[in-house]
């Protein structure tokens, strides 16, 4: 597997590490939709590389980027960065579906995660990225 405990290139707490700690720190639901869709990406890709972006996102990519995992007062966020060219037949895009680029999830504390349909959209978006 791509992610790792390591230390970060500046010395600083590897992204897995800081994911980890985003998770306990939430100490909510969200957390635990963020350790689960966390768990499905690693599932759908198991070569997947977790990073932590803008001071706080966490973010998976494989050969570009895949998703990123917001969290939200009200809702956990996965953005697919290349969702609009992704096939979704199970209709589990729910945000942001006017852009162009982008198609996100929004997962609020009741909502179920329909596991098969989202790691197949990870997997479509990793083949995205590997067909460029």
């Amino acid at each position: 597997m791509a992610t790792s405990s390591a230390k970060n290139g500046n010395g600083g707490p590897a992204p897995s590490d800081l994911i980890d700690q985003r998770i306990d720190e939430l100490g909510d639901w969200r957390g635990e939709k963020l350790a689960r869709i966390r768990e499905l990406v690693k599932q759908a890709d198991p070569e997947v590389v977790e990073e932590w972006k803008w001071r706080g996102v966490p973010t998976w990519s494989h050969a570009g980027m895949i998703c990123t995992g917001e969290t939200y007062k009200k809702i956990v966020k996965v953005t697919f960065a290349k969702g609009a060219a992704l096939d979704d037949p199970s209709g589990v895009f729910n945000s942001s579906l006017d852009g162009n680029t982008r198609r996100a999830v929004d997962f609020h504390e009741d909502d179920e995660i329909d596991a098969a349909a989202f790691t197949a959209l990870v997997r479509a978006a990793v083949e995205l990225n590997l067909s460029k």
